[in-house]
């Protein structure tokens, strides 16, 4: 059985007040490895039933954490974020 993300340490370079997202992040990342490991591109991007496919939601997760992080820094968001 796998150690929980949070029980591993502090993730490096991350204030202290950070980790909990910091470590939320990894776990994510994680159960996307798990959930997508050997998925073909064909099954990645598959629509069965005309439903949203998990290509899409991969991207869409993405996205969305880019601009987090963006607005969590106080930056402008790029033209390829607004793209």
């Amino acid at each position: 059985m796998a150690v929980d993300v949070w029980l591993r340490g502090p993730v490096p370079g991350i204030p202290a007040l950070l980790q909990p997202a910091a470590h939320a992040f990894v776990l994510a990342r994680e159960d996307v490895a798990a959930a997508t490991t050997g998925l073909t591109p064909e099954q990645l991007w598959a629509q069965p039933g005309g439903v949203a496919s998990i290509g899409f939601h991969l991207a869409h997760l993405a996205g969305a954490t880019s601009r987090l992080m963006t607005y969590a820094t106080g930056q402008p968001m790029s033209d390829a974020q607004k793209a």
